[in-house]
């Protein structure tokens, strides 16, 4: 891969960064990919007990929004209650060290 700088762009093509962080800049989806990160695949109930403050309902919309995006994979077993779990796809795992990097500088803060 060639180096990548720094660059405002042409006019009226996206910014990849802006694209990016319009991905992963959803209030909560930062810390539902984060989870993921750590935990590897987690059920619905897991998240939304670990992210303190969340509604169902935002969670669903976060996940979804994920799953379009093809950073998460959901999976559901045909078993009765239903299990659904989400995993990060290898698009979502590729975040991991862009997470760590801000780990990183938000420690020196």
């Amino acid at each position: 891969m060639e180096e990548v700088k720094l660059s405002k762009g042409d006019p009226g093509t996206k910014c990849p960064i802006e694209a990016a962080l319009g991905i992963i800049g959803s209030k909560w989806t930062f810390l539902i990919i984060r989870d993921l990160l750590i935990d590897g695949t987690v059920r619905f109930g897991e998240l939304l007990k670990s992210l303190e403050g969340i509604s169902p309902k935002t969670l669903s919309v976060r996940l979804r929004e994920l799953e379009e995006s093809g950073i998460v994979v959901r999976t559901v077993y045909p078993e009765v209650p239903p299990r659904v779990e989400y995993t990060l796809t290898d698009k979502g795992k590729q975040l991991e060290s862009i997470f760590i990097e801000l780990k990183v500088w938000g420690l020196k803060l």
